[in-house]
């Protein structure tokens, strides 16, 4: 019962990023090209944000040029707030760094494990044969500083 409960929120999450727009006025802290890659890295991040929203869990971001184009789509304040409320059913919260509320911090864990924790939502989300950009999209974008697997090697 609860398997298939689920996959269904699961399912839910996959059509509501699989539908949102992503309109120019995202990208504009974003500069990174190409373009469709950050938008798969995007929409990535947010089915990750799905399977974790499921279990209450924070998770940590891997890609700084998804973390910018995440902030833009933020800033989209009324389409943001639909996109939440047709995937989560509810308003996803973004806890950047040093701006948690007072001991929420200590809930997330550190980075290494909240950044473990994107690697088990993944597993939830991931298509079959598909390739989770999210880990070395920085170096492929040219990230001054990249974040991520592809940042030390």
């Amino acid at each position: 019962m609860l398997a298939r409960q689920f996959a269904r929120r699961i399912d839910r999450v996959q059509a509501a990023v699989d539908a949102l727009e992503l309109p120019d006025a995202v990208y504009k802290t974003c500069p990174f090209k190409p373009r469709e890659l950050v938008a798969t890295g995007l929409r990535q991040w947010l089915r990750c944000c799905g399977a974790a929203m499921l279990d209450r869990q924070i998770i940590g971001m891997p890609s700084f040029a998804v973390d910018e184009a995440w902030h833009g789509l933020i800033l989209c304040t009324e389409r943001y707030a639909a996109f939440c409320e047709a995937a989560y059913g509810r308003f996803l919260h973004h806890h950047p760094q040093g701006g948690e509320l007072p001991g929420s911090a200590k809930q997330a864990g550190s980075m290494h494990e909240q950044l473990h924790r994107t690697e088990v939502a993944w597993s939830f989300v991931a298509r079959p044969g598909e390739k989770c950009v999210l880990w070395d999209l920085d170096v492929q974008v040219g990230v001054p500083e990249p974040w991520g697997a592809g940042a030390h090697g």
